[in-house]
C-alpha cells in the first residue's frame, strides 16, 4: 500500500512539473507569435485604431458640413431663379413704360 501512494505522489508530482512547463510553453509560444504579428502588421502599414477613428470623425464632419453647403447653394440657386423671374417679368413692364414716356419727350421735343 505504501508503494501505491509513493508511485501516485511520484505521478502527481510528473503531472504538476509538467503542467507547470506546458504552461511556460504556452507563454512563450504566445509571446513569439504576437512579436510575429506585430511584425507582420508593422511591414503592411496599417493604420491605428485610434488614427482610423480621427479620420472617421473627420470625414463625418466633412460630410455633415457638404450637406449643409449643398443646402444653402441650393437655397441661393432659387433665390437667384426668382429674382431672374421677377427681373423678366418686371422688366417687360418697364421697357414698356420706357418706351411711351420716350416716346412723349420725343413727341414734346418735335412740338417745341
Amino acid at each position: 500500500m505504501q508503494t501505491d501512494n509513493r508511485i501516485l505522489d511520484d505521478f502527481a508530482r510528473v503531472l504538476s512539473g509538467a503542467v507547470t512547463a506546458a504552461s511556460g510553453v504556452r507563454e512563450e509560444v504566445e509571446a513569439r507569435l504576437r512579436q510575429q504579428l506585430e511584425g507582420v502588421f508593422e511591414r503592411m502599414d496599417l493604420v491605428n485604431r485610434e488614427d482610423f477613428e480621427v479620420v472617421r470623425d473627420m470625414a463625418a464632419l466633412a460630410r455633415q458640413e457638404n450637406e449643409r453647403l449643398s443646402a444653402r447653394i441650393e437655397a441661393l440657386e432659387a433665390r437667384v431663379e426668382a429674382l431672374e423671374s421677377a427681373k423678366k417679368i418686371g422688366g417687360s413692364a418697364s421697357s414698356k413704360r420706357k418706351k411711351t414716356s420716350t416716346t412723349g419727350t420725343k413727341k414734346a421735343q418735335k412740338a417745341s
